[in-house]
């Protein structure tokens, strides 16, 4: 069973991963939770509820224990995005998604991957919680509107209306960016390259005109408290940070990060500091997001990379 709250303890599960439904499918459940939340801490706190309430639940009225424990952990995200919503209000500075190491073949599943990369995640922030909810049971997980109806309490009348609406509204905002791996770390390392030497001329060459800088700091570390637009200004912030007396000894390494290549930066320890996302088009960074925020560097330890496209155990 799970232990204290958002940690698992595998001594005591070990007897019963293999047969419990709950375990057996808790991959995709944390999942679910995570497209829903954009936290792996609420996600881990979801499961842990969802854990308790399957504890309780009599298994033999249960038909389907996967869509039983999926509606479970869909309801338990929407509950939870409201108090998370009011939380992001007060937030200092930009809101970003808590980053999460994930396997490295994603690239062969890319729609599936794309479900999970920090700017799809930053699109389904926009969307109500319902289109949220739907919108990842319809789309990444192929839930029948039926289905979703019955998961969510809602007609399948209104199920295909708010999947339509959110399918709209999300493909108005999805990013289209380059999706061939190989372009994309081509640039990111010459990207690196140039800001090591600490030239804005050489940085500014790779990052297109209309490029976009966020940072999450969270109040507790220095970071822009708005996002920077513009060669000039996104330069200059990344060479100032490089410069910065605690950045010394920190190194960079290339990881795979919400299913896609991104940059881990770790201090001399090896303490996990931050990561670095970026969107690349025409062979330029148009984008880059910041997770620096210490209490969202939970995903980037984890000992298991999450694989963003089971779908099932």
């Amino acid at each position: 069973m799970p232990g204290s709250r958002g940690h698992w303890q595998p001594e005591t599960v070990i007897n019963v991963e293999h047969e419990d439904p709950f375990f057996q499918h808790r991959r995709l459940l944390f999942g679910t939770a995570y497209r829903m939340l954009g936290s792996v801490a609420d996600a881990e706190d979801i499961l842990q509820d969802a854990w308790l309430k399957w504890a309780e639940t009599d298994r033999s009225t249960v038909r389907n224990p996967r869509a039983y424990l999926v509606r479970t952990v869909t309801n338990l995200s929407l509950n939870k995005l409201g108090s998370a919503r009011a939380r992001r209000e007060a937030y200092v500075g930009p809101w970003l998604p808590e980053p999460l190491l994930t396997t490295p073949d994603v690239a062969e599943r890319a729609e599936l991957a794309e479900s999970v990369s920090l700017a799809m995640l930053v699109v389904l922030e926009t969307l109500s919680p319902l289109e949220r909810a739907v919108f990842v049971l319809r789309e990444v997980f192929g839930y029948a509107s039926g289905e979703i109806a019955e998961a969510l309490g809602r007609s399948e009348a209104a199920v295909r209306q708010t999947a339509h609406r959110a399918k709209a509204h999300v493909e108005a905002r999805r990013p289209r960016f380059e999706t061939d791996p190989g372009q994309r770390r081509e640039v990111t390392e010459r990207f690196l390259a140039a800001c090591l030497t600490g030239e804005a001329s050489r940085v500014m060459e790779l990052l297109a005109p209309e490029v976009t800088s966020w940072s999450d700091g969270g109040g507790v570390v220095r970071a822009a408290r708005r996002p920077l637009h513009g060669p000039d200004h996104v330069a200059r912030w990344l060479l100032g940070v490089l410069r910065k007396p605690d950045m010394a000894g920190v190194s960079w390494s290339f990881e795979w990060i919400n299913g896609e290549e991104g940059l881990l930066l770790r201090a001399a320890d090896g303490t996990v500091r931050g990561s670095i996302g970026f969107d690349v088009r025409d062979g330029v960074v148009c984008g880059l997001r910041a997770q620096l925020n210490p209490a969202k560097l939970a995903g980037l330890t984890r000992s298991e990379p999450f694989d963003p496209s089971v779908g099932g155990s």
